[in-house]
């Protein structure tokens, strides 16, 4: 790690890219040219980072995950195994459609489960939960544990990842003690 991060020799790094202090790219991965990678993340096997993709720090990225170009992911961001982002709405094999990506955002503490496929031009909010094998049509709200094909919004969890419920318009959780505030259909932390 005399870079300050380490990359395995199996990797295929493009340059130019950035890569932050004490992050690790693990076997098989390619991270290609103008992505910037935060500080300590963790990409796993056979991951793919697409030009200009942009991962904030403390992020974790499991095996054989594919984030296509234009996809931000904010810090503290989990990626289960084999999960995809998708960047063109309406592809063909036989028309390029490279202008026309739709921006996708994840914002921090977001978790997304294993085989999740995230649909191109949503927003993940803050500290949602999305259950593995989901499919994302539509953006999702903060605080909000979604899933199914296509994913809904099926109850509210805490920073912490515990399920919190709500009584009163305000919640508790049971484990951190963190409160929440529901407001109409969004959630705060209070």
């Amino acid at each position: 790690m005399e870079r300050g991060y380490f990359v395995h020799p199996t990797a295929v790094v493009d340059d130019p890219a950035e890569i932050g202090e004490g992050t690790k790219v693990w076997h098989f991965t390619h991270i290609m040219s103008g992505v910037r990678i935060g500080r300590n993340c963790i990409i796993g096997q056979n991951a793919f980072i697409g030009s200009g993709v942009t991962l904030g720090n403390n992020i974790k990225i499991q095996n054989n995950v594919s984030i296509y170009e234009g996809v931000i992911l904010e810090d503290d961001v989990f990626c289960g195994p084999s999960m995809v982002f998708t960047n063109v709405f309406n592809p063909r094999s036989f028309i390029s459609r490279k202008k026309e990506f739709r921006k996708t955002l994840v914002k921090r503490g977001a978790t997304i489960g294993a085989n999740t496929t995230i649909i191109c031009g949503y927003t993940i909010g803050r500290y949602a939960f999305i259950g593995a094998g989901s499919v994302i049509t539509k953006d999702v709200p903060d605080y909000a544990l979604v899933y199914g094909n296509p994913a809904r919004v099926r109850g509210w969890i805490c920073e912490c990842a515990e399920e919190i419920a709500f009584r009163s318009g305000k919640a508790e959780c049971k484990i951190c003690k963190k409160r929440y505030k529901k407001i109409g259909g969004k959630v705060v932390k209070i």
